[in-house]
C-alpha cells in the first residue's frame, strides 16, 4: 500500500507541475483562474484563495487549471465571478488576452514538465553520473567483436547520429531491429585518439528475443564536476524527448501496438513495483529510482501534451500559432467545438488505455 501511495504521489507532483505552468503564466498575465484542481470528479477537499478555488478531486489521474471565459466572451459564456462586471470578467477572460499570452499559457503546462525533468536529472546524474558508452566488455565472435571493436573503446556515433550515452545504441538497435548500422568509435592510443568506422549487423538473440551487437558497457559512470552534470542532465531529457518520439512514430507506423501503450493505472503499477524492490537498497536508492521515473514520465507527458491534437496542448497552440499567423482570430465557437470534439476522442482513448492497462494487470 505504501507502495501505491509513493506511485500516487509521484503520478500527482508530475500533475500538480504541469497545471501550475498554466497557474503560474495565467496569473502573470492577467488571466483570472477559476479553480486550480489536482484529479477529476467530484471534490475531496477544496478551499477559495483570492479569486480561485483550489481542489482536490476524487480520482488522482489528472488535473486542471480553469479559467475565466476560455473561448467564450463573459456574455456568450454567462459566466461572471460574483462581484465582477461582465466589462472585468471580459478583460480578464483568456479569449480577450494577446495572443501570444495565450500561447504562453497554454506552452507553460508542458515546459514545466521539461523544467521538472530537468531537475530531477540534476539530482540524479550528479549523485550517480551518467551511462558511458565506452565499452567495458565484447563478446569473441559477435558482430561487434568482427567489425573490430575491443574493450575501452568508446562508441561516438551511430548510423551518422552522435552517441552521448549507451542508450543511444540501444535506441537505435530498438527503433531498427536487425538492420545494418553503421558504428563510429574511437580509441585512445600513444598516439591520441585513432577514430575507426565499420558497419555492423546486429545477431538475434533467443535467450534474450532481440537482436545484440556482442558490446556491454559500464552502466552509470560518476559525472566529472559541474560542467558535466549540466551537460549530461540536459542529455537525460534530450534522450526521453528523443525516444517518446521515435516511439509515437512506431505506433503511428504499426511497428508497436496500441496494446503496448502504458495508462496511469500501468504507470501507478510500474512505480509501485520498482519503489518495493529498491526499499531494501535504503530511502535514498528508492528516491533516485522515484526521480529517475519522474524524468520518464515528465519528459513524456510534455511530448504528448505537445501534439497537435485538438484537446491537448499542442492542438491549442496550434491554432493560436495560425491565429497569429493571419494577425486575426478564429472562430472561437467552431474553435470550441473542435476542441471538445477532441477531448472527446482522448476520453475514449484513455477509456481504452485503462482498460488495457486493468487487463495486462489481471
Amino acid at each position: 500500500m505504501l507502495n501505491i501511495i509513493a506511485a500516487i504521489l509521484m503520478f500527482g507532483i508530475i500533475v500538480l507541475v504541469h497545471e501550475f505552468g498554466h497557474f503560474i503564466a495565467a496569473k502573470l498575465n492577467g488571466i483570472y483562474v477559476v479553480e486550480f484542481s489536482i484529479g477529476f470528479g467530484p471534490r475531496l477537499l477544496s478551499f477559495q484563495k483570492g479569486e480561485t478555488r483550489y481542489s482536490l478531486k476524487i480520482i488522482p489521474l489528472g488535473g486542471s487549471c480553469l479559467m475565466l471565459n476560455e473561448f467564450d466572451s463573459a456574455e456568450e459564456a454567462g459566466v461572471l465571478p460574483e462581484g465582477m462586471t461582465k466589462e472585468e470578467a471580459d478583460e480578464r477572460g483568456f479569449i480577450n488576452k494577446s495572443v501570444w499570452a495565450r500561447i504562453v499559457t497554454v506552452a507553460a503546462g508542458p515546459v514545466f514538465n521539461f523544467l521538472l525533468a530537468f531537475l530531477c536529472a540534476l539530482i540524479v546524474v550528479g549523485r550517480v553520473g551518467y551511462m558511458s558508452p565506452q565499452v567495458i566488455q565484447v563478446e569473441s565472435g559477435s558482430p561487434a567483436w568482427e567489425a573490430g571493436i575491443r574493450e575501452g573503446d568508446r562508441i561516438t556515433r551511430i548510423n551518422g547520429k552522435e552517441v552521448e550515452d549507451y542508450r543511444d545504441v540501444e535506441l537505435e538497435r530498438f527503433v531498427k531491429p536487425g538492420q545494418t548500422m553503421t558504428l563510429q568509435w574511437s580509441r585512445l592510443t600513444e598516439n591520441g585518439d585513432e577514430v575507426y568506422s565499420a558497419e555492423v549487423t546486429p545477431e538475434y538473440s533467443a535467450e534474450s528475443g532481440s537482436y545484440l551487437l556482442g558490446v556491454y558497457f559500464p552502466g552509470y559512470v560518476p559525472a566529472d564536476g559541474i560542467g558535466e552534470i549540466l551537460k549530461y542532465s540536459v542529455y537525460n531529457v534530450k534522450y526521453q524527448i528523443k525516444a517518446a518520439i521515435l516511439s509515437l512514430g512506431m505506433l503511428v507506423q504499426g511497428q508497436v501496438s496500441a496494446d503496448n501503450v502504458s495508462g496511469p493505472v500501468k504507470i501507478v503499477s510500474v512505480v509501485s513495483e520498482t519503489v518495493g524492490e529498491a526499499r531494501q537498497y535504503g530511502f535514498e536508492v528508492v528516491m533516485l529510482n522515484l526521480m529517475n521515473l519522474c524524468i520518464i514520465i515528465s519528459a513524456n507527458l510534455a511530448v504528448i501534451n505537445l501534439l497537435p491534437i485538438p484537446g491537448l496542448d499542442g492542438g491549442r497552440l496550434l491554432f493560436l500559432i495560425i491565429e497569429a499567423l493571419r494577425r486575426k482570430p478564429l472562430d472561437q465557437e467552431k474553435e470550441g467545438m473542435i476542441h471538445a470534439a477532441g477531448l472527446a476522442l482522448l476520453m475514449v482513448f484513455m477509456v481504452f488505455i485503462l482498460f488495457n492497462d486493468i487487463q495486462s494487470l489481471l
